[in-house]
């Protein structure tokens, strides 16, 4: 019977996959942001492979805002990131982005949940 998740259960690392589940967007657009974000910088493991943590996808998310949402593009999206003073606006781009997380994280969850019990749907 598998365990339950307690709310202090929180992963400290997620791979590319998961994060790409999460976030809704697919790995390939992670690895561009990577190039394209000089903030965005997963750690890799020794296999190479990519571990976000939880910082990294809320960044993803203002990210992904700031280009879907507000509509700025690669370079306009990285200024407004730049910025060092903490305006209201930026207050509310980070909220948005730890908001998105954790949406995305209770979705994943929920397909895992899903996939556990697929008789039942």
């Amino acid at each position: 019977m598998p365990r339950r998740m307690k709310q202090t259960d929180e992963k400290l690392y997620y791979s590319i996959s998961e994060v790409a589940r999460i976030t809704r967007l697919e790995a390939y657009v992670l690895r561009f942001w990577e190039k394209e974000f000089p903030m965005l910088k997963p750690k890799k493991n020794r296999g190479g492979n990519r571990t976000y943590q939880k910082h990294d996808i809320e960044l993803i998310n203002q990210i992904k805002h700031l280009l879907y949402k507000e509509s700025y593009t690669i370079e306009g999206a990285r200024n407004q990131l730049r910025k060092i003073k903490p305006t209201p606006e930026k207050k509310e781009l980070k909220s948005e982005g730890k908001h998105k997380t954790i949406i995305g994280m209770i979705r994943k969850d929920i397909e895992d949940l899903l996939k556990l019990f697929p008789c039942l749907f």
